[in-house]
């Protein structure tokens, strides 16, 4: 659940993983994984993501469905 909603979120503003890899001081791969699910997203990074989309980090998790 929590790779769909990163790239869904990542889409709904427009960005490219490239774009979403410069905001999160990582490398367009390193972020290509998260999405795919290759590679757990480190605690600091949900937050960042969470941040940054206005959304929790148990929404991003898929332990909610509420923003």
């Amino acid at each position: 659940m929590v790779y769909p909603r990163i790239r869904d979120l990542r889409e709904d503003k427009d960005l490219t993983q490239k774009q979403m890899a410069d905001i999160l001081h990582c490398s367009q791969q390193v972020y290509s994984n998260y999405e795919l699910g290759q590679r757990d997203i480190p605690t600091e990074l949900l937050i960042k993501m969470s941040r940054f989309h206005k959304v929790s980090v148990d929404y991003i998790l898929g332990l909610t469905n509420e923003k």
